[in-house]
């Protein structure tokens, strides 16, 4: 379904490009807010500049402006879709649909809206265990995949319960993030708690303060986003059993993984070596969890090098 976003009102506020904070210098001559209607909901996308489709997919708990330092540079030779996915900014907020099968439907869905089959994609967080569950459940659409600072549930070993401090420090937020309801009481007025310890154990050079406070902000505007947010956790089982079934199929394309030395390191190609058969590792120094806003000009090099057409 191509529709036309002219038929879609503009999007508006904070979480669009204009109502963005401290985005790099002539970022709105490039780039605009758009709304596309893939026929099942409407999803927010930043698009611009010109070339092969480039898709950008963020994680928890951010949104499209995640990419916002390396999206000029790369618009010089992509078209360039930094999307909010179901769920996240200005997205639709559907009650389900969160399984990494259903999150990959939609970029499918997406692109093919935008009139772009074959695409290239990089993915953070949860926006790689999307971006793997794209390239094994639709193959022929992917060219290249680069993902960055995530395991894979499902497909990635299970730490124990019972594990060293660090590793509780580290991941103590997916179980907490998959209950049913008493998360959200206990998160709901304190966004600013929660979302912004997050950010800030899980970094190696703090980002902005204005960065976070932008993140944490639209969580806290609308209880639903809250909602949301826990919600691809809530679905890691039916995510965990695709993964289970995935992993009997490998994946032939180009794949880098990207790691911050500080959180995931090598473990991210690690992981994707148990998946793929062609797979690139880059580990970046004095980084963690969040590369493209810890280490951009590393981040933009290495997928420059990675993408080029």
């Amino acid at each position: 379904m191509n529709l036309s976003s002219t038929a879609l009102p503009t999007p508006e506020g904070p979480g669009s490009v204009t109502g963005a904070p401290n985005l790099p210098a002539g970022f709105t001559q490039t780039f605009t807010s758009q709304y596309v209607d893939t026929g099942h909901l409407r999803l927010h996308t930043v698009t611009g500049g010109e070339g092969p489709p480039l898709l950008l997919l963020a994680g928890w708990p951010q949104t499209w402006y995640a990419w916002r330092l390396l999206m000029p540079a790369l618009a010089q030779d992509f078209r360039v879709v930094a999307v909010d996915p179901r769920g996240v900014g200005l997205s639709d907020k559907p009650l389900d649909g969160y399984d990494t099968g259903t999150l990959a439907r939609d970029m499918v869905a997406l692109m093919d809206a935008l009139g772009h089959h074959r695409f290239a994609m990089v993915g953070h967080d949860i926006g790689m265990w999307t971006g793997y569950a794209l390239a094994s459940d639709h193959p022929d659409r992917l060219d290249r995949l680069a993902v960055a600072e995530a395991a894979i549930p499902g497909l990635s070993a299970t730490p124990p319960l019972f594990g060293s401090q660090e590793a509780n420090d580290r991941l103590w937020h997916f179980a907490f993030n998959r209950l049913t309801d008493v998360n959200e009481q206990l998160v709901s007025g304190r966004e600013h708690l929660y979302f912004g310890h997050q950010f800030a154990t899980k970094s190696a050079k703090a980002l902005p303060d204005y960065a976070v406070r932008h993140y944490v902000d639209i969580l806290a505007a609308d209880p639903e986003a809250l909602r949301c947010s826990f919600e691809f956790y809530r679905a890691l089982d039916t995510t965990i059993a695709q993964n289970q079934q995935r992993a009997a199929r490998r994946l032939s394309l180009p794949v880098l993984a990207i790691g911050g030395a500080e959180n995931l390191g090598a473990s991210v190609s690690a992981t994707m070596k148990l998946a793929a058969d062609d797979v690139k590792s880059l580990v970046l120094p004095e980084c963690g969890h969040y590369p493209s806003e810890e280490a951009p000009e590393a981040m933009l090099s290495a997928l420059t090098a990675f993408l080029a057409p």
